[in-house]
């Protein structure tokens, strides 16, 4: 453990994970889901809760005994090598700018609700967040982990007076249960969108070395935060099928028709919010697994520099940066949001399948069941996410080829001198 670790407990842990999953998804995927599937999406989102669990706890336990800032990439490195680890942590720093640009794009519907927005000014506030974000990490991620645990507080009561306030909907709710058995396609399609709610188990296991007890506090962190959005993602899909509204974000409608107005300000507030920890989160793990690679001289030198706080400095700039000309060149070239969720997706499964596979090899044999759930659970996924796995296999082939060809270079030279 380095010097600067240790700032964060288990709650705050559990607020960062909760956060990340609820993410820019909490108030826009029920609504994706539903589109996909009518009320085929509360079975999607209740068998995608159930079946991430296994997944949240094997990560969790291979965090807590492997803590180090690359994560699932040095899992998969300690099991089966540098290059399979350093093409899942290659791969993990590749679809970062990929799926910020949907993170962003998601988070700035809320902004569009409260202030109207369009063309190049919206792009430059893009930019301007993601400064904004700059400049909240240079004092370490503590700060972060106590702002994220509030905003978890605030999903969790709003969520919680939704539901209250809809308990008289009965007829809407008997509705739903008559409708008969869904079609397991559509449920199918559905979990592919919601699995973007999930995303971010992994990049809980870059900041291991976060923890003051990695060993103690990660499991409970991860598990908390798992449930609790599971939770959270069920109840609002409930809400939006039980309460009709034509809002564009469908939970602001929700929030109007059961508590009375203002669900603009209210839901837009926690909408950006929440989307903004996501892409905090995803930036800090990113930069530790950049910082990482610099020191084991996978990456130049130059990015293995820290702040007096720890934050691995030119990394994070160097991301925040990648991503800010990812927003742009969305922009320019008119990206379809559904797309890049769906690409971002199949680059995770990737992830934690070898993640699953690495559990496998690394923990005591009495997790194997949780092993081979999580690996049948990946597998599902990538078949419902169909092409759009050509994105990861694509990133795959080009990378792997590079590191096998950079290791064996550098043994020749080594043998050489």
């Amino acid at each position: 453990m380095n010097p600067h670790s240790g700032t964060i407990g288990r709650w705050q842990g559990a607020g960062l994970m909760a956060t990340t999953l609820l993410g820019t998804g909490v108030f826009i995927l029920p609504q994706m889901t539903i589109d996909k599937a009518n009320s085929g999406a509360l079975v999607a989102w209740l068998l995608l809760t159930f079946a991430i669990i296994p997944v949240a706890l094997v990560f969790g336990r291979l965090a807590s005994v492997f803590p180090h800032a690359a994560g699932p990439a040095y899992f998969v490195e300690q099991a089966f090598g540098r290059t399979a680890g350093r093409t899942i942590g290659l791969i993990f720093l590749l679809v970062v700018p990929m799926g910020a640009p949907a993170a962003i794009l998601m988070t700035f519907q809320f902004v569009n609700a409260l202030v109207p927005l369009g063309g190049w000014a919206m792009v430059a506030c893009e930019v301007l967040v993601l400064l904004g974000l700059f400049l909240l990490n240079l004092r370490g991620i503590q700060v972060s982990a106590k702002l994220q645990f509030a905003l978890t507080l605030c999903i969790v009561a709003v969520v919680g007076m939704l539901s209250l306030a809809s308990g008289l909907q009965q007829g809407a709710l008997s509705a739903i249960t008559q409708a008969g058995v869904p079609d397991m396609s559509t449920v199918m399609l559905a979990a592919g969108i919601a699995f973007w709610s999930f995303l971010g188990i992994e990049a809980m296991t870059h900041l291991a070395d976060d923890f003051r007890r990695p060993e103690q506090d990660m499991i409970p962190a991860m598990m908390m935060g798992t449930v609790l959005v599971g939770l959270i993602y069920l109840a609002c899909t409930l809400l939006l099928l039980l309460v009709a509204t034509d809002s564009p974000v469908a939970m602001m409608g929700v929030f109007d028709r059961l508590l009375g107005g203002y669900g603009a300000q209210v839901i837009g507030i926690l909408g950006i919010a929440s989307g903004l920890a996501t892409v905090n989160v995803y930036a800090l793990s990113a930069a530790r697994l950049l910082w990482s690679f610099s020191c084991e001289g996978i990456l130049p030198r130059y990015f293995a520099v820290r702040n007096g706080t720890g934050v691995p400095i030119r990394a994070l700039a160097l991301l925040l940066s990648v991503m800010a000309s990812v927003i742009v060149l969305t922009y320019i070239s008119g990206q379809d949001l559904e797309h890049l969720i769906a690409w971002s997706n199949g680059v995770f499964v990737v992830i934690y399948f070898m993640a699953m596979l690495a559990a496998a090899k690394l923990l005591p044999r009495h997790n194997l069941p949780l092993v081979v759930f999580g690996c049948g659970f990946c597998v599902a996924l990538g078949v419902a996410l169909g092409a759009s796995m050509l994105y990861v296999f694509g990133l795959i082939a080009l990378v792997a080829p590079l590191l096998w060809w950079q290791k064996g270079h550098l043994s020749r030279r080594q043998q050489e001198a």
